[in-house]
């Protein structure tokens, strides 16, 4: 067994952990980044709010991401496959 395969089966279980607890604690979570964006934002004279707004929207996504590990779609945030991209350009005539 390769180290990757050997740290791979070691932080399974703690991955797995982790999205049990944003599953049940998501809302908190998001809430928490919303209020400590307001209180930054506030704090800095709203010179930065666009950067914090899009710090905030990249931590709830991966919250989401967490949470819903299970459902359908990109796994790329678990190291699994992702879904296949169609192809560029008009579909082909019949």
């Amino acid at each position: 067994m390769g180290l990757l395969d050997n740290m791979k089966a070691k932080l399974g279980p703690a991955r797995d952990k982790v999205s049990d607890l944003a599953r049940q604690h998501g809302e908190k979570v998001q809430h928490g980044l919303d209020k400590a964006a307001h209180v930054v934002d506030e704090r800095t004279k709203g010179k930065y709010s666009d950067k914090i707004q899009a710090g905030t929207g990249k931590a709830k996504e991966a919250m989401d991401r967490l949470a819903h590990k299970d459902a359908p779609g990109p796994e790329s945030a678990t190291g699994g496959p992702t879904a296949p991209t169609p192809p560029e350009g008009p579909p082909p005539a019949s």
